[in-house]
């Protein structure tokens, strides 16, 4: 499509724009269980005034962006607070994959400049974040994976006995994604600090919500700076940050080894050039929402969404366990689980509930609906346990069968070939990204 060549009214882009959006998931209704972490009306408007106001502001240049600096600075002294370093450095990135990204980067680079490792490996468990893989595929590190326990968390023997010589990082998550599971994390870290290797936190999810859920009096287990051995931690703004999008924060215990994250080209000829994370450009407005939040709700503000974000959790966790043929996989810390079928096919339910409204989300190895709950989903919790008792029942009796797309999830569990499934991806997301636009996929 080419550029049209005339300009259309700023009231006709408008409504074209908000016709678009209604085609789009019902997050504010709570209808989905992933992508959007909502707050309230009240901070979405904080947090798109701070946005629109520094929308044209650059990251790049904080020497004429004065209030980015600031604003940066905040956020990175409030988080390191959190995370329970006050002393510890840090970035904001463009969300977790670029965290994620630049920890790698910072291993790699310290363990060729310190050790001379040129065949560098990470260790992970295989819960952790796809992230880590693509960082690894970008910068030429092989991952090793590790096994779990029974209880779905990372299995320290298994990552201890993954140790060679090449090896650069060791990775844990808090929690992990699939189960909601904080993996062992003291003993993760203290493998890692025995061996002197560098050990990352992936808190992506958790580094804005464990911390206010302790101050709540829940139990949490280890898992921050203050566990010896944590070298750097990824803590998502944007997630139970409840930032705008765009916002993520990579923090590390000591400048000397931040620094290997550090780029830098002395021989352009437009000056000299530096970068401290992967991004050359950054979106101010990005940063100042980040901000604006985090000053808006204060302590208390993100206590009381932690609170109501886990007392909607375990609401809909004893709603499920109460239903026979479900059970909740593993024993989840936070408010991100998964369920499967005790003698029924999950995926028809799952199909079940897309027909009937409801989306959660699907996962496989082994089959399993996924929810991430947000204050969102604080009302819709009887009614969508009404709709997946339904569900159930019509499965059980036959009512609803696995159609195509749970009849692919199964043949995915038992594929050993993951090749094809690759090709399928790369297919799709070609699809996707072709310039007719979605509906041509």
């Amino acid at each position: 499509m080419p550029v049209p060549p005339q300009g259309k009214p700023a009231n006709q882009i408008s409504a074209e724009i908000e016709e678009s959006l209604s085609g789009d998931a019902d997050w504010r209704g709570g209808k989905i269980w992933s992508l959007v972490y909502f707050a309230g009306d009240d901070v979405a408007t904080v947090i798109r005034d701070a946005y629109e106001r520094a929308i044209y502001t650059n990251g790049l240049g904080p020497a004429a962006f004065r209030s980015l600096k600031r604003f940066e600075s905040e956020t990175l002294g409030f988080t390191s607070h959190l995370l329970g370093l006050p002393s510890a450095v840090g970035n904001m990135t463009s969300g977790g994959t670029e965290s994620i990204l630049m920890a790698v980067k910072t291993a790699r680079d310290f363990a060729r400049a310190e050790k001379g490792i040129t065949q560098p490996e990470l260790i992970a468990p295989v819960t952790a974040h796809p992230a880590f893989y693509k960082a690894a595929d970008y910068l030429g590190v092989n991952v090793v994976l590790a096994g779990l326990r029974e209880d779905l968390r990372a299995d320290p023997a298994e990552i201890e006995r993954a140790i060679t010589p090449n090896t650069v990082l060791i990775v844990g998550s808090a929690p992990n994604y699939p189960y909601g599971a904080v993996d062992p994390i003291p003993e993760i870290a203290g493998i890692a600090l025995a061996h002197d290797i560098p050990c990352h936190v992936d808190a992506c999810l958790g580094g804005f919500m464990l911390p206010f859920m302790e101050r709540n009096g829940d139990t949490v287990p280890p898992w921050n700076f203050r566990v010896p051995g944590v070298s750097s931690i990824s803590a998502d703004n944007h997630k139970y940050g409840f930032a705008a999008r765009g916002a993520s924060t990579i923090m590390y215990r000591d400048n000397d080894y931040r620094r290997h994250q550090f780029f830098a080209y002395t021989d352009w000829p437009g000056g000299l050039y530096g970068s401290p994370t992967m991004t050359g450009s950054k979106p101010g407005g990005a940063i100042a929402a980040a901000w604006a939040v985090i000053n808006y709700l204060g302590e208390d503000g993100y206590k009381r969404l932690a609170r109501i974000t886990m007392d909607t959790t375990r609401a809909l966790q004893q709603g499920i366990a109460g239903i026979e043929g479900l059970k909740i996989l593993g024993d989840p810390n936070m408010s991100v689980f998964a369920f499967t079928g005790d003698g029924i096919d999950i995926n028809a339910v799952g199909d079940a509930m897309d027909a009937s409204g409801w989306h959660p989300d699907r996962q496989h190895l082994p089959a399993s609906l996924h929810m991430m709950v947000t204050p969102a989903h604080e009302h819709v919790v009887e009614p969508f346990l009404t709709a997946l008792r339904e569900c159930v029942q019509r499965v059980k009796s036959g009512e609803v069968t696995a159609g195509k797309r749970a009849a692919i999830y199964g043949a995915l569990d038992a594929m050993e070939d993951r090749g094809p499934v690759r090709d399928l991806i790369f297919r799709g997301m070609e699809r996707i990204t072709a310039h007719e636009g979605l509906d041509s996929a």
